[in-house]
């Protein structure tokens, strides 16, 4: 048939992995999304993560702890920059997908793009500085040194809204991954293109593997198990309903997780002076304060 005049070329349509442990691995559930944009046509494919998956990165994140939280700060810096020059790099690719499903067309999507390059930049530059903002040398009676010191809480749940998805993605993601935090994500289900090709520029960006995961799939489905691992310390979430919300707070009485979750309009996620703040990386630290003797 491709042979015959006037013959019509199918395209061959994309099936998105999950970013998982540094691969692309397909849900081990062998299940999948279709990705409809706004004309309804089905553009892509994306894999529909399982509990199963989702366990699977947890344990992956644990495994890349060590290694991320024990880099010195500057060359977390390095790496989130890196994220930052791939992302930049990939800026018309993520912003054509971010337009085929998220009202307001290509000149909405590149503005979004160019705004999660600028947020990774941004936290690029706090990795070696929020401890002096976040920590203090404290004034203690006698022939002592007190000091206070941020360390990371450890692997951080992130959930991501359907308004703005890659924005509010990094958004979510790089305080905790910042502070050197390793993150299991759950991308927007409604636009979950965003993350699929963030993966993709997380794979080439020298994180070690492991500390970021990235699922796609139902909320619905995901979110309990997210919000009740034992091994998962803090959860950051934007776009939660009532129900969902209960879910997190339901979810810390096993292990005492921190939840914050985020109520910010679309156009609040471009807000610098509310989503640069050192004040987003401070829920996923936990705070070492050192005495060490001193001479007058």
């Amino acid at each position: 048939m491709s042979g015959e005049r006037g013959a019509r070329r199918v395209t061959v349509t994309k099936t998105y992995k999950l970013f998982l442990g540094g691969g692309f691995p397909r849900s081990e559930s062998g299940r999948s999304l279709s990705v409809v944009d706004r004309r309804g046509r089905v553009v892509a494919q994306v894999c529909r993560a399982s509990r199963k998956d989702l366990r699977e990165a947890v344990e992956a994140a644990a495994r890349a702890l060590p290694d991320w939280s024990r880099r010195d700060a500057y060359n977390r810096g390095q790496i989130l920059y890196r994220m930052a020059e791939m992302l930049e790099a990939r800026a018309g690719e993520m912003a054509e997908l971010l337009a085929l499903t998220v009202p307001g067309g290509l000149r909405r999507a590149r503005r979004e793009t160019a705004a999660a390059v600028d947020r990774l930049v941004h936290f690029a530059g706090w990795a070696d500085k929020f401890p002096q903002v976040l920590g203090n040398a404290n004034p203690v009676p006698g022939p002592y040194y007190n000091f206070t010191i941020p360390e990371p809480s450890g692997v951080t749940g992130v959930v991501a809204p359907a308004e703005e998805p890659l924005l509010a993605l990094v958004s979510l993601l790089a305080p905790p991954l910042c502070a050197g935090c390793t993150i299991v994500a759950l991308a927007s289900p409604e636009h979950p293109l965003a993350a699929s090709v963030l993966g993709e520029v997380c794979a080439v960006s020298d994180l070690p593997a492991g500390a970021v995961n990235l699922l796609s799939g139902r909320r619905e489905e995901l979110l309990p198990h997210l919000a009740g691992h034992r091994e998962v310390i803090a959860i950051h979430a934007a776009g939660c309903s009532r129900a969902e919300r209960r879910q997190l707070e339901e979810g810390t009485a096993g292990n005492l997780k921190r939840v914050r979750v985020v109520d910010l309009e679309a156009e609040a996620w471009y807000d610098e002076d509310e989503c640069h703040s050192p004040w987003w990386i401070e829920p996923f630290v936990e705070m070492k304060t050192i005495w060490h003797p001193s001479a007058y």
